[in-house]
């Protein structure tokens, strides 16, 4: 039976993003793919009082380690102190599923880290200037220290092994899946309920720059100026650096632009089963999780050609330079105005979309697990 420890701060995070949808998903598959697994979850200390911020968290161990992220990441990543609980140190393999934390491990102990992207070099105005410093801390330290380095594309490992002294052969890549549960509920009862104009254009994510969304705003309102009744909805929390983003909706101009705030996992499902056309133009991604949700439920989709976005969408989505308003505009507007186009597209995005599970993470997560064991 393999012990593996799992650190899970994401999710006690307000906007727990990708990474926290990695955690929430990638954790009990690992258990239903091998029930023999014994997995311990770990996280720092926080405020509130949040034992288990999830639900399915209940079914697991949890440590609770000395010290808040702000005290624990920096001392982490460049001294590899202070050390794990002892409740932790015993256990076989350590898995980090972000860079920003990676933690000391102990006599034999295993190490395996989760790089999903490397934005914070690729688009390093994206983030804020402490974060971008705690990432590549981080990184660093994973390069240093980590047995295994998994990334969720190819894109995200050759920006890897480009980018750093690695060993592409401690790199592995293991791609995500669709994790949003596709309801049956009528969407009109749910977007009526969350006063949702129709019809509308959808994008989702964590509003921040890197998503690209003030370049998405102006070329909808392009696409609106040429005719189209459609709203843009964008459905999220708010992160870091969204002033520009509310700026420009503030300005006027055509079209309605609607923000959603943070969502259930119901209302999500609505908002993506109602939408005409998803667009997601962001400017660099380690996978693009929204991408593969909206192609899973038949939406046409318009992303962008740079990073992994044409590895995960293939040919099943029309792809355009995100630093291009016009061509953004234009592919809205193609999709929202031929049938025959989006007809296309929905069923290519059905397809592409069946190729990625949870299932088959978990498999090859296992696999790396194995691996490192192996090189005992």
């Amino acid at each position: 039976m393999t012990s593996v420890g799992f650190l899970v701060d994401q999710l006690f995070s307000p906007a727990p993003g990708g990474i926290g949808t990695y955690v929430r998903e990638l954790v009990p598959a690992l258990s239903v793919r091998d029930p023999s697994l014994d997995i311990v979850l770990f996280h720092a200390r926080f405020g509130g009082g949040a034992v288990h911020p999830e639900a399915w968290m209940r079914g697991y161990r949890t440590v609770e380690v000395a010290g808040t992220i702000r005290t624990l990441y920096p001392r982490w990543d460049l001294a590899a102190r202070p050390a794990l609980p002892a409740a932790l140190r015993v256990l076989e393999v350590l898995h980090a599923p972000s860079p920003a934390a990676v933690p000391p491990t102990a006599g034999s102990q295993r190490l395996v880290v989760t790089v999903h992207d490397l934005a914070f070099e690729v688009v390093p105005a994206s983030f804020s200037t402490r974060w971008r410093q705690v990432f590549r801390l981080g990184l660093r330290a994973a390069v240093r220290r980590a047995d295994a380095v998994i990334t969720p594309s190819r894109n995200t490992a050759e920006d890897l092994v480009t980018r750093t002294r690695i060993d592409p052969a401690r790199v592995h890549v293991v791609p995500l899946a669709a994790s949003l549960e596709q309801g049956a509920v009528d969407p009109e009862r749910v977007l009526t309920r969350l006063r949702i104009p129709r019809p509308y254009v959808l994008s989702v994510g964590t509003l921040e720059p890197r998503k690209n969304l003030v370049a998405l705003v102006r070329a909808y309102r392009r696409a609106a100026a040429s005719g189209i009744p459609h709203a843009l909805v964008l459905a999220g929390p708010l992160g870091w650096g969204y002033r520009p983003l509310l700026r420009e909706i503030a300005l006027a101009g055509p079209g309605e632009v609607v923000l959603t705030g943070p969502l259930e996992t119901s209302e999500l499902d609505a908002m993506y089963r109602g939408a005409s056309a998803f667009a997601y133009p962001s400017l660099y991604e380690g996978f693009g999780l929204p991408v593969l949700e909206a192609m899973a439920r038949g939406v046409p989709t318009v992303t962008s050609s740079a990073s992994s976005l044409p590895e995960v969408a293939g040919d099943a989505a029309i792809a355009v330079d995100p630093h291009r308003v016009a061509e953004i505009a234009a592919a809205i507007q193609r999709v929202l105005g031929d049938e025959a186009l989006a007809g296309r597209l929905a069923a290519a995005g059905r397809a592409r979309a069946e190729r990625y599970s949870w299932d088959e993470t978990a498999r090859l997560t296992l696999a790396v697990y194995d691996r490192v064991l192996g090189a005992k």
